[in-house]
């Protein structure tokens, strides 16, 4: 759960340093600094893909993942769901500032690859560094957004804590069932999502990483499947 207390603590003192000195910060900084965590996180999911035993089964969960995702559309579901909670908080039609800052950050902080990956490889691994890498980049957007959208921002802590401590108990449940080369396998997979999420940040190429979230987990029966059949070992 360290990754996800980390996380959350970001969120909140990023939060308060938004409400306090957000609007002396330059935008020139604020961008830079982004673009250098942006490099970090290729890093990361680089050295994350590069683990793979089995390139095979990283291609085959991406194709199948994104067949699943863009037939189901998840990025656009996603962008529903956050109008429909919208729409559910607000008061008379009208969503109130704090309930917008609240479910816009809380969106943004629990949907994606990062929140997964890094929960699942905290549970599964011990390992919690993609969770400090998401923390840099939550506390930095959480200046940001609490700056321009106020405390309601803060408040998104709490679903983050929740989400992702869930998932990484789930993780640790599942540490003795799954086997290393699965879990290696997933980790690939979710590296090079998190390489999307990277060249995203950077933008230099718009990637759909929500449609490819299926891969991560198609990556369980596929290691499977390969392992039984002896393929590509």
């Amino acid at each position: 759960m360290l990754g996800t207390i980390v996380n959350t603590a970001a969120i909140v003192l990023g939060g308060l340093i938004g409400l306090l000195f957000g609007q002396a910060l330059p935008e020139k900084m604020k961008r830079t600094v982004i673009q250098g965590i942006g490099l970090a996180v290729l890093l990361i999911g680089g050295s994350m893909a590069l683990q793979t035993k089995n390139p095979l089964i990283v291609i085959a969960s991406l194709v199948l993942g994104g067949v699943i995702g863009e037939w189901i559309d998840i990025e656009l579901r996603l962008q529903h769901f956050g109008q429909w909670l919208e729409g559910k908080f607000s008061r008379n039609g009208q969503v109130t500032g704090f309930t917008k800052a609240f479910v816009t950050a809380s969106l943004i902080y629990c949907v994606g690859a990062m929140a997964i990956m890094g929960s699942l490889e905290s549970g599964l691994r011990g390992n919690h560094n993609i969770l400090f890498m998401k923390s840099m980049l939550d506390g930095i957007s959480a200046i940001v957004f609490s700056s321009s959208m106020g405390i309601g921002v803060l408040a998104s802590a709490i679903p983050v804590f929740i989400y992702q401590g869930s998932i990484t108990m789930a993780a640790g449940l599942l540490q003795g069932i799954l086997s290393s080369q699965v879990i290696t396998e997933m980790g690939a997979t979710g590296g090079l999502l998190i390489l999307g999420i990277g060249f995203n940040i950077l933008e230099m190429k718009e990637i759909k990483v929500g449609n490819l979230l299926p891969a991560i987990f198609l990556a369980v029966p596929i290691t499977i499947l390969f392992t039984k059949l002896h393929l590509g070992m």
